[in-house]
């Protein structure tokens, strides 16, 4: 694990103290070393950099850059099953110097070519020069779990592990992409492929990039998606079939996320997905796993009892840790840093917070993000399943009439109900699925913050909403529910984007490994295949891993609400955080920025400090953009 980043220098212009100073940047990913390699050829210079955390092979024959032949490497994430690779590679005539994984990656390639990444079990994000052919490659793994950025102006290509190490390069030019900000004001985040500057991009999940050095041209090539999983035919196999294959799929990948050469745990929250993990893992095993749970009590964060309850059960070296409120709210002001493109979700708080106390014990931390995607846990699949299913009953007819209606009263006129808790949301997010109820307009209205009226009127800058992968109509009609089309879209977007990005920067801040079990690409292919009702069965979501767990743990021991990090953003706003937002979502400030219309950022904030509660997530959204706008639009 660590952080990389580099550049191709076609005017060769860059120095190595510039690849230095975009490195370092990244020292809390990779705080236990560094490499550094310029390459200076005819017609450009390469530079490649690395900060390295030793998880495998802790010696010096693990260090980055790293070279083989006419390839170079450097490389963020681990590759599992690069044991079995060696093997093969061995049998092959490969010799090795080290133990780690980058090694085998560096000779698999040199090997198989660009085709080693179909053999790779893991997350990664790396990047292999290959000098011979004057050729660049950078991958990214299936699912998005390690990030990788690019940059591409003026003859130079920029790449790294965070956006923060671009600000070092003096040609890097920091121009705001407004079309990527209208997306994070709508979602929290900003969606592949899209980045928060002009001329920058996210390298989108199961692709690769191929840099002709020689005409100064690349090429982008996706090879995986979650749609070939899911545009199959739902196999047919009895529920107690399906329960053991997905179980032994589950072992295999729960245990390779085990694999280290430093201290290992888990974070143990008390839900399901993290019991199933813990259970599995502790199974087989004499010493007792590390398990990792973070309270929050007085602002009603606490899983504490439950994962403790958990962890007696099942035998765990547990350990618990509790903030208060003070603390959480103290990390607020190192987000916009942390995340260095403006991110919405307030559970990294709890995130961040929990990966820097789990450092004190471990290296690695193996979290249970990716079940409810795989296995359909979210409560937007009720509301999907239920509401979906009513709506799509009523005559055409009578919901356009209806919505027709609604357009012309303003939710402010109706009686009593303007009076109720997030009514005006609601209101007009049900216009919307009155006129089109499909399975995509009832994904995006859940996903979204602001209405189209209400984000045109937000913005004084002109923007072209962009493209994401919420629009994608890849899953083939012969293979269609609605279930299995909001569930690959989760896993493209909102998985990606939003949790994982989540996780990534919150650990790698704490030079904390995180890894991710249930986002073993061989889970999903197998788990988009089965039948719906396995997944989501009368109301029961993630059906099948709750069946599964439940051979480990009684279901009166797992059987309460799903709690998830939550944070208390409403009280915050209106209380501790008051402050803050009367600075940053000032009138003048936001005038002097030529972004935002003021008057409409007024109308919010003063309408949410008489009680419009509901208006909270969307102050938060313009909150964490301002702060970011500070820190690295006016303060560097």
């Amino acid at each position: 694990m660590c952080g990389i980043s580099g550049f191709i220098d076609f005017s060769k212009q860059s120095t190595i103290k510039q690849l230095m100073d975009m490195t370092d940047t990244l020292i809390h990913r990779g705080p236990d070393g560094s490499g550094y390699e310029l390459f200076t050829e005819e017609n450009y210079i390469v530079g490649l950099g690395q900060r390295r955390l030793s998880i495998i092979d802790l010696s010096a024959n693990g260090k980055q850059p790293m070279l083989f032949d006419n390839f170079i490497i450097v490389l963020n994430g681990e590759v599992y099953n690069y044991k079995e690779i060696r093997a093969e590679l061995e049998v092959n005539g490969h010799q090795f110097i080290g133990n780690s994984d980058t090694e085998v990656v560096l000779h698999a390639f040199k090997h198989w070519g660009i085709k080693c990444i179909e053999k790779f079990i893991g997350m990664f994000a790396f990047v292999v020069y290959d000098r011979a052919k004057n050729k660049l490659f950078c991958v990214r793994d299936r699912t998005g779990v390690k990030p990788f950025y690019y940059y591409w102006k003026d003859n130079l290509f920029l790449f790294t592990s965070e956006l923060k190490a671009f600000h070092k390069h003096p040609q890097f030019v920091k121009e705001i992409n407004y079309n990527a900000l209208a997306a994070f004001i709508q979602f929290g985040n900003v969606p592949s492929e899209h980045c928060i500057f002009n001329n920058c991009f996210k390298l989108k999940a199961g692709h690769l990039l191929e840099l002709n050095l020689i005409n100064n041209s690349f090429e982008i090539i996706q090879y995986w998606s979650v749609y070939d999983c899911y545009n199959k035919s739902p196999i047919d196999i009895s529920f107690e079939e399906a329960k053991n294959k997905t179980e032994k799929l589950m072992y295999s990948a729960f245990n390779y996320r085990m694999i280290a050469d430093v201290p290992v745990g888990v974070f143990l929250s008390g839900g399901y997905d993290s019991a199933c993990l813990t259970a599995i893992l502790q199974k087989e095993r004499n010493e007792r796993l590390k398990t990792f749970t973070i309270g929050v009590p007085d602002i009603g964060l606490n899983e504490a009892n439950d994962a403790k309850m958990i962890s007696n059960y099942l035998g765990t070296e547990h350990v618990e840790f509790t903030c208060t409120q003070k603390e959480a709210i103290e990390l607020i002001d190192d987000l916009p840093y942390i995340y260095d493109e403006p991110f919405a979700d307030s559970s990294a708080i709890p995130t961040a917070l929990v990966s820097k106390l789990a450092k004190q014990y471990v290296t690695v931390a193996l979290s249970a993000d990716g079940g409810d995607e795989v296995f359909a846990g979210y409560n937007r699949y009720d509301y999907l399943m239920k509401h979906g299913r009513f709506l799509n009953r009523i005559p055409k007819q009578l919901r356009i009439a209806t919505s027709s209606i609604m357009s012309k009263i303003s939710s402010d006129k109706i009686p009593l109900l303007n009076k109720k808790y997030n009514f005006h949301n609601r209101y007009e997010k049900l216009k919307s699925l009155l006129k089109d109820p499909s399975s995509k307009n009832m994904m995006l209205s859940l996903s979204k913050q602001f209405s189209d009226d209400e984000l045109n009127n937000l913005f004084v800058k002109k923007f072209i909403f962009p493209e994401t992968l919420y629009l994608s109509e890849n899953l083939k009609e012969e293979f269609y529910t609605p279930l299995r089309y909001m569930m690959a879209i989760d896993y493209q977007t909102y998985l990606p984007d939003d949790i994982l990005q989540k996780v990534d920067r919150a650990s790698m801040f704490a030079s904390l490994e995180a890894r991710e079990p249930f986002l073993d690409y061989r889970l999903i292919e197998w788990a988009a295949q089965l039948p719906d009702n396995f997944k989501y069965n009368n109301g029961i979501k993630k059906h099948i891993l709750k069946e599964i767990t439940h051979r480990y743990i009684p279901k009166e021991l797992m059987d309460r609400p799903k709690k998830g990090f939550a944070i208390p953003i409403e009280n915050w706003l209106a209380d501790s955080l008051k402050e803050k937002v009367m600075y940053f979502l000032d009138e003048k400030r936001i005038n002097s920025q030529k972004i935002f219309n003021a008057s409409e950022i007024n109308i919010l904030v003063k309408q949410f400090y008489l009680g419009k509660r509901e208006y909270a997530v969307k102050i938060w959204y313009l909150l964490m953009f301002q702060m970011w706008y500070y820190t690295w639009m006016e303060s560097k």
